[in-house]
């Protein structure tokens, strides 16, 4: 071979080991970038699933303590004989003795791990006025104390079939941070809640209406069914949540709500009050956009 045939053999040579390390390189780059897009899609399916799931025990916890302070700080000293608007056919002094006795009454629940026949409100007997506030937190620690005992994970029965104990405990969160807002408004005192539990209330809210077991204890739920109709509600930021009307039931999940056929916006507080049947979604603090008939028709038969 000649000195020539030989440096063009080595040129050659260099140029193919040349090409071989830049296509390593760029598999290097395509599997990097491969292996980012698929570590930032594993974290936002993480973040979806943690949006989507409860809050955790001792965030509901803390919830329920903040949400019966708050409702007792709203009617500390009140008439009971107040009529409260958001409830019509209860007094001030009936609605009291309907948060602290269903506190007792779950705490019951969860330790004995049975069904026990729902009490009557109107038997409660939280005491005066100025003794309220006192009744109200040592109901909302008996459940809590019932939890912690118990185990939350710890499988009982219910209305709706097995569930683990925590159930009960987001039960009560969702139905005091309501009454909350129902007490505040009968007496004319602010109401407040924290976005992660309205947004929990929400959520929990909606599953419960979704749950065919609670459909057949609530049979006037068979009307919100329908044929894929499409209710949404968008917070100012994050996921929102959309209901699709099913000839099964409701059916809801989080997520965009852009294909909705109707879209509730507001801040997530006023979201939940909208949910719960507490605000009309005409209010200013709200906007609709869509078929405002189909989300009335839903709203009116929706409420717990």
């Amino acid at each position: 071979m000649t000195s020539a045939n030989q440096d063009v053999r080595n040129a050659q040579d260099v140029r193919n080991t040349q090409d071989i390390q830049n296509t390593g390189r760029i598999l290097d780059i395509q599997k990097t970038e491969e292996t980012e897009e698929m570590e930032e899609t594993k974290k936002t399916e993480e973040t979806e699933r943690a949006q989507d799931a409860p809050l955790h025990t001792e965030r509901l916890a803390e919830g329920l303590r903040e949400q019966t302070a708050g409702f007792a700080h709203a009617v500390a000293g009140r008439d009971p004989d107040a009529r409260v608007p958001t409830c019509p056919e209860w007094s001030l002094g009936t609605l009291v003795g309907h948060v602290g006795q269903e506190h007792r009454w779950t705490a019951r629940l969860v330790r004995e791990r049975r069904q026990l026949a729902v009490p009557d409100p109107r038997e409660a007997r939280p005491g005066p006025p100025d003794e309220w506030a006192g009744w109200l937190r040592e109901g909302a620690e008996e459940l809590i104390g019932a939890i912690r005992e118990t185990g939350a994970k710890t499988v009982i029965e219910t209305f709706f079939g097995p569930r683990p104990a925590g159930f009960w405990l987001r039960r009560m969160l969702g139905d005091t941070g309501v009454h909350h807002y129902d007490a505040a408004f009968a007496t004319g005192t602010a109401f407040g809640i924290a976005d992660d539990l309205a947004a929990d209330v929400i959520g929990e809210h909606l599953g419960l209406l979704a749950e065919p077991a609670f459909q057949a204890v609530r049979p006037a739920l068979v009307e919100p069914r329908g044929r894929g109709e499409r209710i949404g509600f968008r917070p100012g930021s994050g996921r929102g949540w959309l209901v699709t009307r099913t000839p099964e039931g409701p059916r809801w999940a989080r997520g965009a709500t852009g294909d909705a056929d109707v879209v509730v916006s507001g801040a997530v507080t006023d979201l939940m009050l909208v949910v719960s049947g507490r605000v009309a979604p005409e209010d200013e603090r709200l906007s609709v956009t869509g078929d405002r008939v189909l989300l009335h028709h839903w709203l009116a038969r929706s409420a717990l």
